[in-house]
């Protein structure tokens, strides 16, 4: 199925390829990810939390923030790339990650954010088939920015059903 093609004029049409999405960008060991900007609620500073004992590495534990309990998880050990000490540059990202049982917040640690991107749809390069060597299905797509390659994240896709199953019934307990 084709879509008709449609040329951005005065008269204020627009296609496709030329609407444009934000997204917040960041940095694990020197490489730039970003997120939908609409799914980030906020960013805070890296906090000591709570640990929750038989729990996945890369779930650093739990952070009381304004009476919600948001499970703060860290993208470097879920990405198995080497832990580091947190430093002052250290940020938690507040995301709403959207499950089958409704939407979940959660804190993502990550080495520092960078700013706020708006990138083209048509900009957006799927990201590269490395077969089952790679798994690549939480990328959304791959985007060239003035800093180079960012890889754009669809965070309801980074974490397995079973693993936002677990962290969910930490926001129930």
């Amino acid at each position: 199925m084709t879509t008709p093609h449609h040329s951005a004029g005065a008269a204020g049409n627009t296609t496709r390829e030329s609407l444009n999405k934000q997204f917040l960008t960041f940095f694990l060991a020197e490489e730039a990810y970003g997120v939908d900007i609409l799914r980030v609620q906020e960013i805070k500073g890296w906090t000591p939390v709570t640990r929750i004992p038989n729990s996945p590495n890369y779930l650093r534990g739990v952070l009381n923030l304004r009476g919600v309990i948001v499970p703060i998880l860290d993208l470097r050990l879920r990405f198995g790339i080497t832990q580091v000490e947190y430093l002052p540059t250290t940020v938690v990202i507040v995301v709403a990650v959207e499950t089958d049982h409704g939407s979940v917040v959660l804190g993502l640690v990550v080495d520092g954010v960078s700013d706020v991107v708006s990138i083209a749809a048509g900009e957006i390069r799927p990201a590269p088939d490395f077969g089952t060597l790679v798994d690549t299905h939480y990328i959304e797509g791959l985007a060239a920015s003035e800093k180079g390659m960012v890889m754009l994240l669809d965070i309801d896709r980074l974490f397995s059903s079973q693993e936002l199953q677990a962290i969910d019934a930490l926001h129930r307990r």
